[in-house]
C-alpha cells in the first residue's frame, strides 16, 4: 500500500551533492537563483580542502539552513559546531565505519544518524542506541528487503522505537539489480517508494542524486505528487 505522508513540500530538500567542490558550488548556483534557502548539504566525498570551497560558496549565497548534512569520518567536532551554528544543521548522517569516530564528536552523538548499507553484514561496533537514530536511505532499505539482509532485520528490531527513524536520503532504485541509484534517469525509479513502510519516514527527507537541481525540482514534485 502507498503510504500516506504529509507536508511532503517542506520535508523534502534538494541535495546539494558532488565528488568535487565544482560540482557542490554548481548546485549552490542553482538553488540561490530559485531562491531556495533550505536544502540538505553531502560532504560525504569532500576532501577538507574542497570542503573549504564549499563553505565559502555558502558564505555568499543566499542558502541559510541545512537541516541534514551528511558528514564524513575526517570531520572535526568543530566543523559540526560551526555547521550547527551557522546553519541550523541538526542531523548529522553519517555510516557504519563512523563508530569507530564517536569519540571526537562529543556532544552531537544524539544529532548523528545511522545510514546502513545493504551488505548483508552490521559491524559489531554498530549501535544505533548510542546516536541520535536512523537516517534511513529509502534506496537502501528496499535494497535490503528485497535481499532480506541483516542491515534490514537490525531496522526491523527498531520498528517501534518512537524517536529512532528521523531522517532520510532518497534516490532511485533499480527493480532488475536492486540497487540504489544516484543519478536519475527516470520518475520510474522512484515507484518503489510506494511499497515502503511509513514508519521510515522522517522529518527530513533530503534528495541524495548527482543530477543537477533543475531535474531535482522535477523529481520531488513527482514524488510529492504521488505519495502526499
Amino acid at each position: 500500500m502507498k503510504p500516506k505522508l504529509k507536508h511532503l513540500n517542506r520535508r523534502i530538500l534538494f541535495g546539494i551533492t558532488g565528488k568535487s567542490a565544482s560540482e557542490c558550488i554548481s548546485k549552490i548556483k542553482e538553488l540561490d537563483a530559485l531562491g531556495e534557502r533550505r536544502a540538505a548539504l553531502f560532504l560525504e566525498m569532500l576532501t577538507p580542502v574542497h570542503r573549504r570551497r564549499v563553505y565559502s560558496a555558502l558564505k555568499k549565497s543566499g542558502l541559510k539552513e541545512f537541516p541534514l548534512v551528511h558528514i564524513r569520518n575526517d570531520m572535526k567536532k568543530e566543523e559540526l559546531k560551526y555547521l550547527e551554528e551557522n546553519y541550523g544543521a541538526k542531523h548529522f548522517t553519517i555510516h557504519e565505519s563512523s563508530f569507530a569516530y564517536l569519540g571526537k564528536w562529543q556532544g552531537y552523538h544524539h544529532k548523528l544518524y545511522l545510514e546502513l548499507n545493504y551488505d548483508n553484514h552490521v559491524p559489531e561496533s554498530v549501535a544505533v542506541e548510542l546516536i541520535g537514530g536512523f537516517c534511513i536511505d529509502l534506496s537502501h532499505f528496499k535494497s535490503s528487503e528485497e535481499r532480506w539482509t541483516r542491515d534490514f532485520e537490525y531496522v526491523m528490531r527498531h520498528k517501534n522505537k518512537k524517536g529512532r527513524f528521523e531522517c532520510n536520503h532518497l534516490n532511485g532504485y533499480s527493480e532488475t539489480a536492486k540497487k540504489d541509484i544516484h543519478t536519475v534517469r527516470s520518475l520510474a525509479e522512484f515507484d518503489y517508494l510506494k511499497s515502503l513502510p511509513k514508519f521510515i519516514f522522517g522529518e527530513e527527507i533530503a534528495l541524495e542524486v548527482f543530477n543537477p537541481v533543475s531535474e531535482q525540482v522535477l523529481f520531488k514534485k513527482h514524488v510529492v505528487k504521488m505519495l502526499s
